[in-house]
């Protein structure tokens, strides 16, 4: 992929899913992706962070990892229907999924930033001018290796963070306004 693919057009605002954009099950202290449709639930705060994205003329990028799909413990069809419905609700504009199942060595399973760079070489994103929000490790380390700008959820987990984020906050509505207000102050 050329330099040039990553560095000139778009800016992007790459989402995690599960705890950025919707609520994960979590089991002690860590979570997990819903089992099923009837257990995906929107944060309430997820419309209005994203519309108030789009609005200031970022494209939104799903980046999800969905291991249990790779281990044969959830099926495609369930997650795939997740990202319809998602997608009805929200102005996103593409979802990147990794379905490997995390025990070997893909360019796409976060922490690896594959599927950033998939996204910008298809949407033109200039991937150094975007924002990369995670409520895990494996998402602001993903963001590091790409070179955008991390936002760290804290959901409160029982894990630590390998890479610094540059902000942290407690909801992607406040990760939201801090993107918004970086762009206020250029």
């Amino acid at each position: 992929m050329g330099e040039s693919a990553l560095t000139n057009g778009a800016r992007a605002v790459f989402l995690d899913r599960d705890g950025v954009i919707n609520r994960p099950i979590v089991r002690d202290g860590k979570p997990y992706p819903p089992p099923s449709l009837e257990d995906f639930s929107l944060y309430p705060e997820a419309a209005e962070a994203c519309r108030a994205l789009k609005e200031a003329g970022y494209l939104l990028v799903v980046v999800s990892n969905q291991p249990d799909v790779g281990r044969g413990t959830q099926q495609r069809a369930t997650v795939e229907a997740m990202h319809t419905a998602m997608q009805k609700a929200l102005p996103i504009d593409r979802v990147e999924v990794c379905y490997d199942s995390g025990s070997g060595l893909s360019e796409f399973y976060k922490p690896a930033p594959g599927m950033l760079f998939r996204a910008a070489q298809a949407l033109g994103i200039q991937v150094p001018g975007s924002y990369l929000v995670g409520d895990r490790w494996r998402d602001i380390d993903c963001g590091v290796a790409a070179g955008c700008r991390t936002i760290f959820v804290d959901r409160g987990y029982r894990e630590h963070l390998q890479c610094r984020p540059d902000h942290t906050v407690s909801n992607l509505l406040e990760a939201a306004r801090i993107i918004l207000q970086s762009e206020a102050t250029k």
